[in-house]
Order: C-alpha cells, then structure tokens, then sequence
C-alpha cells in the first residue's frame, strides 16, 4: 500500500517576535503532521494585505482591515490572530497634543490596509495619510517628514523613551467604543483548499500556538531572532500582549470584535462592501 506524501502549504506570516513565536511549533517542527509540511515565508504585513487579494499563498497572515478585499478566496482561522485587549496601534508625535488636533494633519501609516490605518480613519477620517514602512514611522515623525506617526509593533513599548508623546492608543479607543478588544491581524486559508485540509492547518496552528505558551523559554529565545535587537524584557512582553488566549482560539469574543470593527469601516464609507466574518477550526 503506497502512502500519500504530505501536501506542502506555503505559509506566510510577517517577520514579528509575536508571529515567529506562534510560529515556532510548526517552524522547527516540533508539531507535525502525516498530512501537510509546512514552507514559510516572511513578509511584512501590507505586502502580505495586498499579495492575499491575488490568492498568492495557501495560509497567510493579513490584517482584518483586508479580510473584506479577501474574502471571496479566503476564510479566517479560529488560531493565529493578534488581539488588542485594550491597548494597540498609537498615534504619536514630537510634541504633546489633544486628540481632536489630529484634524488636517499628515500622519506616517504603515499601510492603508492595515487594521491600524481603519482604526485610526475611524477615530479621525480628517488626516492626510502618509504611506511609510512601518519601521521608518519614528523616523519621519523625529525627522519632522511628517506631524504625528501611527505605530504598530514593538515601538508602541518603546515610543516613550525616544521623545515621543502618544496622542491616542487605538486599542483602548476601540475598547471603550465598543466594549470590544481591536481584532489586529489573523491567519487566513485558501477556501480552495477544502474542509479537511483547513481542518488540519487549523490544528497545528493551534498546537504550534499551545507549543510555544507550554515552552515559552525555547520560543522566546527563537522569537527573539525577530525582534529587531529589542532588549529580550521588552520583546517578552510584546509578545504576551499580542499572544494570548484570544490568539490560541478566537471563540465568540474575536469574530464579533471583528464583524463589528468591519462593519463599522462600512457604515463610514471606508470598506466598499460588507461582508459577514467566516472561520474555520
């Protein structure tokens, strides 16, 4: 009897401690399948926004702000999804301001279809957007290229101590908006793929998930490689902000933050069509 070799997904996720330690059961193969190998890829989130409306890679990473541009070809994972629980993305700037001077002003994003980027439209639809990679943001705003910088990854622990002053924190905007935590990005799976093969992803995202909060020592020090030279404290706790229990499974809590953060960017006229959340697990 002749055994079917497994199938290879490509898998593409953003080159982030809190990924590549979501990641690292699968990554290093502590978690394993007869069914499916894994080859990864490393992108940084917009790109992987906008490879995903061309159905490029078999599992990928991708902002919620994108799903309504992805859905035809993709469906949600019930693993992988990044969660701001009260905090998230920040608005910052060299000087202190009041939030409703935002107004008018030019503002360093980090792509226009990051979550960050609809959050941000939704608390203030009156900026002028300024497309930056997300590692250059402290930059312009310190080089004054542009007035305020909208932030995501680890500078929203480290804004503080190189001068800068947060205007608003996204996250508990949202928080206290809704009563919801900010759905940040999440895994999607081709739907071509069919019911069994995404079955199975979703289990060893979820294992490589379990796996690394069970060994937290082993895939901290590897996540650590991502963490572009961030003292290992601050990337630690990073990474337990943005990798928690709504990460491990999303349950009721993340598929209604996200169907209402959604839904919200439509009635503004931001998301051109409303579409209904879909997860597998």
């Amino acid at each position: 009897m002749t055994s079917v070799a497994p199938r290879e997904i490509v898998s593409a996720h953003s080159p982030d401690s809190d990924d590549a330690f979501m990641f690292y059961g699968l990554a290093t193969k502590k978690v394993r399948s007869s069914k499916v190998t894994f080859r990864h890829v490393l992108e940084d989130i917009e790109s992987l926004n906008r490879k995903a409306m061309e159905g490029l890679y078999d599992l990928s990473a991708i902002s919620y702000h994108a799903y309504p541009y992805v859905a035809d070809k993709y469906v949600l994972m019930a693993s992988g999804s990044s969660i701001g629980d009260g905090y998230g993305p920040m608005i910052i700037a060299m000087r202190p301001m009041e939030p409703e001077e935002l107004k008018g002003k030019r503002i360093a994003i980090p792509g226009t279809l990051t979550t960050a980027y609809l959050a941000a439209k939704l608390f203030e639809p009156d900026f002028e957007a300024v497309v930056t990679p997300f590692d250059q943001i402290t930059n312009a705003v310190r080089d004054r290229a542009v007035d305020c910088g909208l932030i995501i990854h680890e500078a929203q622990l480290t804004y503080d101590r190189e001068g800068f002053h947060r205007i608003v924190d996204l996250g508990r905007w949202f928080k206290a908006a809704s009563g919801l935590p900010l759905p940040l990005g999440g895994n999607v799976l081709l739907r071509s793929l069919g019911a069994e093969m995404q079955s199975e992803c979703c289990r060893l995202m979820r294992e490589s998930i379990q796996y690394a909060l069970d060994n937290r020592d082993e895939a901290l020090e590897y996540a650590l490689q991502f963490a572009r030279d961030m003292e290992p404290r601050l990337a630690e706790k990073f990474i337990g902000m943005y990798v928690n229990h709504y990460t491990l499974d999303a349950g009721e809590v993340v598929p209604k933050a996200a169907q209402k953060l959604l839904d919200m960017g439509f009635e503004a006229g931001f998301i051109p069509k409303r579409v209904e959340v879909e997860f597998v697990r």
